[in-house]
């Protein structure tokens, strides 16, 4: 299981970063321009991907209390970009360090409105990555609006055939 996740969280910090090559040329009034859908522009989206990873990541570090860091957050949508990245990164580091037992791993942890829940190790990860996938489909739709065509593939098979 361990290599079908290395393999999955590293497309995805690939995908990312893929898409983050032109996210961060947005200008300040692009990112903030209200698009409708979802989220009313793509600095909400962006920080929602980053929170939510943030989120499954801080989980699978067993932290009670998780942050949302976009909530602390006061740099630019550029600068907001590169910190999704590095939480990419973060997580694809953990998973290629993780153990066989850490892979096994059930984590509990506590939802908003005191649910509690456990889910095993691995499906945190899948559904953090696909979770990103799903965003960062919404992204290319909104670039789009926004008037930009020229967009990076972020297909799994473009990451196989270059990888």
């Amino acid at each position: 299981m361990k290599p079908i996740l290395q393999r999955y969280a590293s497309y995805h910090l690939w995908a990312n970063k893929e898409l983050v090559s032109v996210l961060a040329k947005l200008t300040p009034e692009q990112a903030t321009l209200n698009l409708g859908g979802s989220f009313e522009n793509m600095r909400a989206l962006v920080w929602h991907a980053w929170d939510a990873e943030s989120t499954w990541y801080q989980r699978l570090q067993l932290e009670e209390k998780v942050i949302r860091p976009s909530e602390q957050f006061t740099g630019s949508f550029a600068e907001g970009c590169a910190a999704w990245l590095r939480q990419s990164a973060l997580l694809a580091e953990w998973v290629a360090a993780a153990t066989p037992a850490r892979i096994d791993h059930i984590v509990a942890f506590t939802r908003q409105k005191n649910q509690h829940f456990k889910m095993p190790v691995a499906d945190i990860i899948m559904h953090a990555c696909n979770h990103a996938t799903f965003h960062r489909g919404q992204m290319v739709f909104m670039l789009r609006q926004l008037g930009i065509t020229r967009i990076p593939s972020t297909d799994f098979s473009t990451f196989s055939l270059k990888k």
